[in-house]
């Protein structure tokens, strides 16, 4: 008799944005009208063109592999050496950062690696989340069979949650008792806030003087403003020994449906075996990518290196201008409504406190019956999220202009 993972029977309802399609789709269904004139501003995908310089080099490696001198099949698992090397060179080391090219494995999708990840990692491991979390953190630990029962509240026994809120800035406080595993995600998804120096300093000492590993998700790190806040977890001083660093083309270089990403682990990462020896993760991560991965194609890697280029860092800085002007734009139609605020300057979403009336799902019906736009319910990204909701600034300038417009209309205090 063949069984199944009995874990996959803990996880509540539907994937958030799952059960958000299948929320709009139902509406779109009953109202043809509202269809025609819905905006999407709740899932983070893209919205404007691949950069010039990236299609380029698109065409060109896609003609490569039309001739026999310069056709390439199987390439390594980890990433082809020039972008790894372009990788190290422009994001870390240009950047004083001591981060080698065998240290970057390349992948299809930072989601991907933060749930892969878990496979180098033991089954005994006591896990601190944020709350509100990126749902494929806590998903991903209830798939692997890390946590128990899930409660009324979404919240899984055997995970510890580290509540963020308006009044600790989004940044949650060391915890009293003793973690392994740390998920940390700034700029963050889905508050949109930023951690200082100082807060992720607390964060790594914390993390070396008690042997536990930070998972560091950087995939908005590009839209940092702030010349004070730190792009990466290897800005504070002993992060190599604790930090393994995510990071995606998905929103710098407009790659959702292109897919690539990477990992950063350091060779200087040790953990503990279960008979107390140190043991590095770096081989077990290589391990893990040469078996269960085939690498990302030839012609994608060569469009993300041609992000890299002066002419490609250029477009990518235009893309963030763009999508940061809208965050402008959503964020001051939001506090035109007297609504509460966070988010939405070194990040491209905007966090909003909901009115005290409407819980987050109330919000989202409200928003997409009477204005036609579709957002994030905060109760999707946990507990702590309840009574907020999320504006994403993925989307054409003019409709975000008509979203600001809907939004300054609706009556928020009914």
């Amino acid at each position: 008799m063949a069984h199944l993972n009995s874990n996959y029977l803990k996880l509540k309802a539907g994937y958030l944005f799952p059960e958000i399609n299948r929320r709009v789709k139902a509406f779109t269904d009953s109202h043809p009208d509202g269809a025609a004139r819905l905006i999407r501003c709740g899932i983070g995908d893209v919205t404007e063109p691949l950069p010039v310089a990236v299609r380029e080099a698109m065409h060109k490696a896609v003609d490569e592999m039309g001739e026999r001198q310069n056709f390439r099949g199987y390439g390594p698992e980890q990433g082809y050496e020039f972008l790894r090397h372009a990788i190290a060179e422009n994001d870390y080391r240009a950047k004083g950062l001591d981060v080698a090219d065998d240290e970057i494995f390349v992948s299809d999708g930072s989601k991907c690696d933060c749930g892969n990840i878990l496979d180098i990692f033991g089954h005994n491991n006591r896990i601190a989340v944020m709350d509100p979390v990126y749902p494929v953190y806590v998903d991903t630990n209830v798939m692997a069979g890390h946590t128990g029962e899930g409660d009324d509240k979404g919240l899984y026994s055997g995970l510890v949650y580290l509540p963020c809120n308006a009044e600790n800035g989004f940044v949650p406080a060391i915890p009293q008792e003793k973690v392994d595993l740390i998920y940390l995600c700034y700029p963050n998804n889905p508050t949109g806030t930023v951690a200082t120096r100082a807060q992720l300093t607390a964060w790594v000492e914390y993390a070396l003087a008690n042997d536990a590993v930070i998972l560091f998700d950087a995939a908005y790190e590009a839209y940092i403003k702030d010349p004070e806040i730190p792009h990466s977890i290897y800005e504070i001083p002993g992060a190599r020994r604790c930090a393994i660093e995510f990071r995606s083309f998905s929103k710098n270089g407009g790659f959702t449906g292109v897919r690539c990403a990477f990992t950063v682990l350091p060779k200087d990462l040790q953990c503990t075996t279960t008979t107390g020896e140190k043991k590095p993760l770096h081989p077990l991560w290589n391990r893990r990518f040469s078996t269960k991965f085939n690498g990302v194609g030839y012609v994608t890697q060569r469009a993300a290196e041609a992000l890299y280029s002066p002419t490609g860092k250029e477009q990518v800085s235009a893309l963030i201008e763009h999508y940061m002007g809208n965050a402008a734009i959503l964020r001051a139609a939001a506090e035109k409504c007297g609504l509460a605020t966070f988010g939405g300057v070194n990040a491209p979403y905007i966090w909003v406190q909901a009115p005290k009336h409407l819980n987050s799902w109330a919000v989202f019906d409200k928003m997409l019956q009477e204005a036609n736009v579709v957002i994030t319910p905060g109760s999707g990204f946990g507990p702590a999220g309840e009574g907020y909701f999320r504006i994403s600034a993925f989307n054409s300038r003019a409709n975000v202009d008509e979203v600001a417009r809907r939004l300054t209309a609706l009556n928020w205090k009914s």
